[in-house]
């Protein structure tokens, strides 16, 4: 062994590989890759900037969502309510805001704090009663389901003013068009990975998934914390409702009712674990994405709907 060789220079190389194969987003974005290829082989349409743009739009509601999903999932809960939540927020909005009763931007924050206060409820039934997450959601999920209808009286809301469809509208980028949403959404991941990877609340969020007793020992208030990421998912699922009323250009009491399921499986695909304290919002993104892709591809094929959910 020379002087310039240390024995460990040899594991250097080894382990960093072996950290990359087992990094939880690894396997996701291994499929997503070959989800594109495979589809970028099956039809010319595919491999274009305009049609990635589209596969963002289309998932900018669920992947809105999905960040939500995660910071529960993370805490090791789990929310079956938010697409129901997103779709009595945007009722709230599309109804108040069409009426004229208040003006667009109040109808907006008050879509807002109504879906923060059902994730408000959600996290105190949670963690003061305390009720597991799978039986308070799905509760919750059927209140906000008989709020939509009753207050919508079953009908579309339509005829809505500018700022509420307005992050729907696009600019420009070379030669694709690109949706305000879309940057939302985008944005709003980029600040919540920062946010779970480089704070002390999101080191606090993975303490209080892999052991909530162990975090409280540590003297983080596990109470306040549990909370506190209920809220703000629900806050997110307001957004999530704006962005759907800008994509669709109406208030839909039928709408969300999937959207919580698909959540979930965008969580799960991207690689955080089920039972807490493992898991990002990157890998989450790429999960959104894999079934964005997966569906726009089936269809740019011709695959009928019903296959494509299959397939899916």
């Amino acid at each position: 062994m020379t002087a310039t060789t240390s024995p460990y220079s040899e594991l250097k190389a080894p382990t960093t590989v072996r950290r990359l194969l087992t990094a939880p987003t690894t396997g996701p974005l291994a499929a997503l890759l070959l989800a594109c290829a495979f589809f970028s082989f099956s039809t010319d349409q595919f491999l274009t900037g305009g049609n990635f743009s589209l596969i963002v739009q289309q998932v900018m509601v669920v992947g809105t969502l999905a960040i939500g999903q995660t910071l529960i999932i993370l805490t090791a809960g789990i929310d079956l309510s938010c697409g129901a939540v997103m779709a009595f927020g945007s009722i709230v909005i599309a109804k108040m805001a069409a009426e004229g009763s208040v003006p667009p931007l109040v109808a907006i924050a008050l879509g807002l704090v109504v879906c923060g206060g059902f994730g408000l409820l959600n996290g105190l039934l949670v963690q003061k009663i305390p009720l597991p997450p799978f039986i308070v959601t799905l509760g919750m999920l059927n209140v906000a389901f008989a709020l939509t209808h009753i207050y919508s009286e079953e009908q579309t809301v339509s005829s809505l003013p500018g700022p509420l469809t307005a992050l729907g509208e696009t600019f420009p980028l070379g030669n694709t068009d690109i949706t305000y949403g879309s940057l939302v959404t985008i944005a709003l991941f980029l600040l919540f990975a920062y946010a779970l990877s480089s704070t002390g609340w999101g080191r606090h969020v993975y303490a209080l998934g892999n052991s909530a007793e162990a975090a409280r020992l540590n003297g983080i208030r596990t109470s306040r914390l549990t909370i506190g990421v209920y809220t703000v998912a629900g806050l997110l699922y307001g957004v999530a409702a704006l962005l759907l009323i800008s994509r669709t250009g109406v208030g839909d009491p039928q709408a969300g009712q999937t959207d919580n399921l698909d959540s979930i499986t965008a969580v799960v695909l991207g690689g955080t674990s089920l039972f807490g304290g493992r898991g990002s919002v990157l890998g989450t993104f790429i999960g959104v994405l894999i079934v964005g892709v997966f569906r726009n591809g089936l269809q740019l094929m011709g695959v009928a709907s019903i296959y494509q959910t299959l397939i899916t």
